[in-house]
């Protein structure tokens, strides 16, 4: 009888360590992303963009939507797409007739770690075109912002 409750007690106790030499399952690394929302796209007013990892951290984006289009080179605060990033962003607002303005400029973008996506930064005007209001006056900097959802894959 004690040799059956040594036996029991030494295996309640070894059972565990041998899981806890098995490392954690691997984080899938994303190398591409799309982000839909509102100023997506360059600033369009409904766009997306298309995220192409280049290194861990940075990454190239190409987007187009609703009357707009844009371009941006990134760079991930953390090694996966899933990250904030800072980016250097050309945005297009507008073609022909209803082209506003076209700017560069830095932007910070905010990633929650599922879906949510929000962007912040400041552009400087290239120039403006016949859809500019010209009651507006033309100034140096223009505020660039935007929101959406992002998928990695």
């Amino acid at each position: 009888m004690k040799k059956t409750i040594f036996c029991w007690i030494t295996l309640c106790l070894l059972f565990p360590s041998v899981f806890a030499q098995t490392s954690p399952p691997a984080v899938k690394e994303y190398s591409n992303c799309v982000t839909v929302g509102v100023l997506q796209g360059g600033g369009s007013i409904i766009g997306a963009d298309l995220e192409f990892a280049v290194t861990k951290r940075v990454s190239f984006q190409l987007g187009a939507g609703f009357i707009g289009f844009g371009a941006g080179l990134n760079y991930h605060f953390k090694p996966t797409l899933r990250s904030s990033f800072v980016s250097l962003q050309y945005w297009n607002q507008g073609t022909g007739k209803l082209f506003s303005y076209n700017a560069v400029g830095p932007t910070f973008v905010f990633r929650g770690k599922k879906w949510f996506t929000a962007q912040l930064g400041v552009g400087f005007p290239i120039s403006y075109g016949p859809a500019w209001n010209p009651n507006v006056m033309k100034t140096p900097v223009i505020l660039l912002y935007s929101i959406g959802a992002y998928i990695p894959f």
